[in-house]
């Protein structure tokens, strides 16, 4: 993200004010852009390295956040206010981050993961963790296509029944008995994974 910025703003649009630089934004101008992304780059990467805890996955989000304003030019009103929009959408992606990961945590007692690897913070335990993870995304790649949708929408998505009823173009009934029974699968297809790290 740095280097593409660096490269993208000239010499000459480093100079420009944020309204300057938005206008010419909005007219496709790509040294612009990157030149905003310069300037406030370090604010987002920081906010958000402070959030997460990861330098590595901020500067990801932080690209997110730049990718995601830059969709929606249009939308943003300049007031003298960038930074705060910009906080904003980075503070939205951390809140999506964190209901995302909640529902992957819905989804440990389908797959019977240990208390202790969760809570222990070692090297090892992250490595099972990982592994874990792996073998979980494996198994719902694994189900057929009428349980693996209901089951992302739902379980990782968080979408209502209705919304999914709808996505799918069929009935809530329809809908939570194929839940059911994606979890039923899922527990079954996973069972052979615990058993054998429970043994080892």
């Amino acid at each position: 993200m740095y280097a593409e910025s660096q490269l993208l703003a000239g010499p000459r649009a480093l100079c420009l004010s944020d309204s300057e630089l938005l206008a010419r934004s909005r007219a496709c101008d790509e040294q612009a852009f990157g030149a905003l992304i310069h300037r406030h780059q370090d604010l987002v990467v920081n906010y958000l390295t402070r959030m997460l805890g990861c330098r590595q996955e901020a500067e990801d989000m932080a690209q997110e956040t730049f990718v995601r304003f830059f969709r929606h030019l249009d939308r943003y009103t300049d007031q003298g206010t960038l930074r705060a929009y910009l906080l904003r959408i980075a503070t939205n992606l951390v809140r999506s981050r964190a209901r995302r990961r909640a529902r992957w945590h819905a989804l440990e007692p389908l797959v019977r993961a240990s208390e202790r690897h969760r809570q222990t913070a070692c090297p090892q335990a992250e490595a099972l963790a990982g592994e874990a993870q792996r073998q979980l995304l494996d198994a719902i790649a694994r189900l057929e296509l009428r349980f693996r949708a209901p089951l992302i929408l739902r379980e990782i998505e968080g979408l209502p029944y209705r919304q999914i009823a709808r996505a799918l173009d069929t009935n809530e009934g329809t809908i939570k008995s194929r839940l059911h029974r994606a979890r039923a699968l899922l527990k079954d297809m996973l069972e052979p994974y615990w058993k054998g790290r429970q043994s080892s």
